[in-house]
């Protein structure tokens, strides 16, 4: 059945499970997954992730525009005026979808793994696009610690920069990371005392890097990042707690609020609670960029086997690795088979072809109902097994971004080596 709008589809909550299975026997262990779209109130949108220009408020003006799409997601978006599942990825089978949060749940270790599934009973991360016309507040996303006295989980993230999305660099193609070395807890207190008194200077103290296509940057947490206007692919934890600790960003207000959003409420008027919520010794490490900037490295294939798979995204908070990410460029005509460690979920940014024999496609334009064939959830057992692609264009390569769960690599490289 070739249903192509959310409208057509019915919303399934029972027998979930049915849904599940028939999807994974006809796609071989694949899941097809919908449009996720996000508002977010305090970004205008860059028009680089394919939504149709109509569609870029379509939540309402008042919900902001729509400048992300997430990726394989369980995690709802912390918005406020949110619709019930915004943020929540659902799987489409025939002319039927379920929240893919419902399907893993189902499915338990037989759709992210044994391991992931023990320890989080969920699928925990998530990636996105993040695609806005000028630069975001300096902010930070708090670690666990902190995180878990508001009741939420910490979140570390990686960026991706894919040159699909990329032909403009917008209004601002740099991005502040950390604090010039030297800075003090009194500095930060400084800048949040100075709120409500024009620009309050969290950025004079505050490096910034130029942004290059077809590379990425690791970002702990409790680690200050201001991103940049290049549309951006984000693996990262689970969560969408911030801190926003700029008030004043490109011309435009940042209220009070979205730096407490995520601060227990005796604290948010506690400067120097705030301010001890970043980490000093990560944020003004003076080889800040030799220890975060990722750089692509092959991780197998060759041209003379059809294709290059190379990892775009990897590293670790204290020895932890919380998600991986690989870019798998399929060359014209060719077909290989892939396996991997894990589960993971996939987004086509190029191109067109197959994955074992359902369609997969990178569409020009996507109205904001709009089925599309390229995003794809592969279980745990397929994913090992491996994963037929095939290029049928004779002249465009396919390109696939592709992020993984927790600890699923150890052969991810390090940092700078």
């Amino acid at each position: 059945m070739n249903v192509r709008s959310v409208k057509e589809l019915k919303t399934v909550s029972a027998n979930v499970r049915g849904l599940a299975d028939a999807a994974l026997n006809q796609g071989k262990g694949v899941l097809r997954l919908t449009p996720n779209w996000v508002p977010r109130s305090f970004c205008y949108p860059g028009r680089r992730i394919k939504l149709h220009p109509d569609d870029l408020f379509a939540f309402g003006l008042n919900r902001g525009g729509i400048d992300e799409r997430w990726f394989g997601s369980t995690t709802e978006a912390a918005n406020e005026g949110r619709v019930p599942d915004e943020g929540l990825s659902y799987v489409v089978f025939e002319n039927r979808r379920a929240l893919l949060r419902d399907v893993v749940a189902e499915l338990g270790a037989g759709a992210v793994g044994a391991k992931i599934w023990k320890k989080y009973r969920r699928w925990p991360v998530y990636s996105k696009f993040f695609d806005n016309l000028g630069p975001l507040p300096h902010h930070l996303h708090q670690d666990d610690k902190l995180a878990k006295l508001v009741g939420q989980d910490g979140k570390p993230e990686s960026y991706y920069f894919p040159p699909q999305n990329n032909n403009l660099g917008a209004r601002f193609p740099y991005t502040f990371f950390g604090l010039v070395p030297g800075t003090t807890k009194a500095d930060i207190v400084k800048c949040l005392e100075r709120w409500n008194k024009g620009d309050n200077g969290i950025t004079d103290i505050a490096p910034a890097y130029r942004l290059k296509a077809g590379t990425g940057w690791f970002v702990p947490p409790n680690v200050l990042h201001a991103p940049g206007s290049l549309c951006t692919y984000e693996p990262q934890w689970g969560s969408d707690v911030f801190a926003m600790f700029q008030n004043l960003v490109d011309q435009n207000y940042v209220p009070w609020s979205l730096l407490v959003k995520d601060v227990p409420k005796a604290k948010q008027h506690d400067l120097d609670f705030i301010a001890g919520m970043v980490d000093l010794k990560e944020n003004t490490d003076p080889n800040f960029y030799k220890n975060h900037f990722l750089e692509p490295v092959l991780a197998g294939g060759s041209v003379k086997e059809g294709y290059l798979d190379y990892w775009i995204c990897y590293g670790r908070v204290k020895g932890w690795q919380c998600v991986t990410a690989k870019r798998l460029t399929v060359l014209p005509g060719a077909r290989c088979t892939v396996k991997d460690n894990g589960a993971y979920c996939l987004i086509a940014v190029q191109g067109r072809g197959t994955i074992n024999g359902q369609t997969l496609s990178s569409p020009n334009m996507i109205r904001f109902h709009d089925i599309t064939d390229d995003e794809f959830f592969v279980v745990h057992d397929a994913a090992r097994a491996g994963v037929v692609y095939e290029n049928t264009s004779a002249t465009e390569p396919l390109e696939i971004l592709r992020y993984f769960g927790p600890e699923v690599n150890p052969d991810a490289p390090e940092i700078g080596k």
